[in-house]
């Protein structure tokens, strides 16, 4: 019940604290494209920082952090895990829903961060105008980030790889950088008790690119897995308890 109470109070304010930081970064958003990505990092080290005392989740960040233009994979628990790997980055972006750009506060920031927002069964158009702008000079190079399986999913539930990242990928003619996680065992995608322990993103090593598309979603696959179960059970969470 105690965790509960703190995990309740903690989510509140998180929410209370995007408001305020997203109304006074704003105007130096709108102006700069370094105010944007100034405003999420100072807003996910402030929840990374919150989160440590008022629930106790520390987050831990591993392996080789990609710094050039790379294609991020990652494997999708929760919102703790957009943060994470949005701070390590030096120029993230995501894949995202369209609808996104219309909710408040985060469609701004969206925006400013050059995010690739996708209709269903338009992300080819997407992506071909992105590399347009960025080999005109009009966008920035950066890490785009995609979440392969398509939406969030919780720790020990199979889901599919969706054929979408092998196709990005030889759309883009990049390195992809898989991201395992066991984020989820202590920030769950639903509900509000949020777990003590280590939260753990870890950047893999990179896939070259001009992979094979059924080799490379294979080998996605099994990376991103076989390292987020060996994760999840450092967390004290067994993948194959609920299987």
């Amino acid at each position: 019940m105690i965790q509960y109470l703190r995990s309740l109070v903690f989510v509140g304010h998180i929410y209370v604290m995007m408001l305020i930081i997203g109304v006074l970064w704003a105007p130096y958003a709108i102006l700069s494209k370094h105010g944007a990505r100034s405003a999420c990092k100072t807003y996910s080290r402030y929840v990374f920082w919150s989160m440590r005392w008022m629930v106790g989740i520390k987050a831990e960040v591993r392996g080789p952090v990609p710094e050039g233009e790379v294609l991020i994979a990652a494997k999708h628990q929760s919102f703790l895990d957009i943060m994470m790997i949005f701070t390590a980055l030096p120029s993230a972006k995501f894949i995202m829903k369209r609808e996104i750009l219309w909710t408040p506060i985060i469609g701004l920031y969206a925006k400013r961060l050059e995010c690739v927002p996708v209709e269903r069964g338009k992300r080819g158009a997407a992506i071909g105008k992105m590399v347009a702008d960025v080999e005109a000079g009009r966008a920035t190079p950066g890490q785009l980030i995609i979440y392969s399986q398509g939406t969030r999913v919780a720790p020990g539930v199979k889901a599919p790889y969706k054929v979408g990242t092998a196709v990005l990928y030889e759309q883009l003619g990049q390195p992809c950088v898989p991201v395992a996680t066991n984020v989820g065992v202590f920030w769950p995608r639903k509900g509000i008790i949020r777990r003590p322990g280590t939260a753990i993103v870890e950047f893999l090593p990179a896939m070259p690119e001009g992979m094979e598309r059924d080799a490379f979603l294979a080998h996605l696959e099994e990376t991103v897995e076989t390292r987020s179960n060996a994760l999840m059970r450092e967390g004290g969470f067994d993948p194959d308890a609920i299987r």
